[in-house]
């Protein structure tokens, strides 16, 4: 595998990193229909730990099989497939090789009436199933996100130390946060900064609205804008605020939504800079030819001249 310029370049803004993690970056870096372009479309799968087996796969029934995320990984070209333990098991030996795994190695569930996560796997488990890095989910302005970013410290430690690569989910929830201010701009900039420091090497966030949410940053944009009503321009100030682009930063589907209405979001993401998607609901709940037929309409999109 001979690394691309642009490759060669993201690696070298990990200046800490050993080969094994470096080498790591770049199997999901030069995987897939987007390889040695720095953009990257991930298939994520841990729906069935957060909103249940109905409420993910009853939409589409073949989703209920682990494989069949395998293989729509593979069969898209997508970069990485992200999972829980139990799925990433189901299918370890089979397709052992074919596509770089993320371990997603805490959950919440949809029973739960704290905004807190459980770990449930390790820096062992992903080195046992062959994974590229391990995944962790952090809650700024949760009740329980300092304890929160203390796992993610020992166990980030830890598998970089085995050579493992770090993503990071950083959604914003708690007390001092509605619907609203779970996704304003400078909720998500500051939420995807704090992976940042925290040392995640990709770093994952929801696509930020218009909406400004603590008064005590309103008067900072006001002094210093930001295009609020642009998409692309939203998008790139996140990006611009995980260490002014030097982090990898990708941006989820969300809720289930139109065709358009995806593909619009990412063209925002490729125009402001954003190193790609990582989508799951808006993939795995559609028939898996109509599936495929929209993660190539998005490769193709991060594939065009911006």
């Amino acid at each position: 595998m001979k690394l691309t310029r642009k490759v060669k370049e993201i690696l070298s803004w990990y200046e800490s990193d050993n080969p094994g993690t470096k080498a790591n970056l770049a199997r999901i870096l030069m995987t897939g229909r987007l390889a040695g372009t720095g953009r990257m479309v991930i298939l994520p799968v841990d729906q069935g730990f957060e909103h249940g087996p109905a409420r993910s796969f009853a939409p589409n029934p073949p989703a209920y099989d682990p494989l069949y995320h395998f293989e729509l990984a593979i069969e898209a070209g997508l970069n990485a497939y992200a999972a829980p333990l139990g799925m990433i098991e189901a299918g370890a030996a089979t397709y052992a090789g074919c596509v770089p795994t993320i371990l997603k190695v805490n959950s919440s569930n949809s029973l739960s009436t704290t905004k807190d996560q459980a770990v449930t796997a390790t820096v062992a488990d992903a080195l046992r199933l062959g994974c590229s890095a391990i995944g962790f989910t952090i809650y700024p302005g949760s009740e329980h996100q300092f304890e929160m970013m203390e796992e993610l410290r020992e166990l980030a430690a830890e598998a970089k130390s085995c050579g493992l690569a770090v993503v990071v989910w950083s959604y914003p929830r708690g007390p001092m946060l509605d619907k609203v201010g779970e996704t304003a701009l400078d909720i998500c900039a500051y939420a995807a900064h704090m992976a940042a420091l925290l040392g995640a090497h990709i770093i994952k966030v929801k696509p930020p609205t218009e909406a400004i949410s603590l008064d005590a940053a309103k008067k900072t944009y006001e002094a210093n804008p930001v295009e609020v009503k642009n998409a692309a321009a939203r998008i790139a100030h996140v990006v611009q605020s995980c260490f002014a682009g030097r982090r990898l930063v990708v941006f989820s589907g969300g809720e289930a939504k139109s065709s358009a209405a995806l593909l619009d979001e990412v063209r925002a993401i490729h125009a402001g800079g954003g190193n790609g998607s990582i989508v799951g609901r808006n993939a795995f709940q559609r028939p898996k030819e109509e599936a495929l037929k929209l993660l190539s309409d998005m490769i193709e999109i991060y594939r065009s001249r911006v």
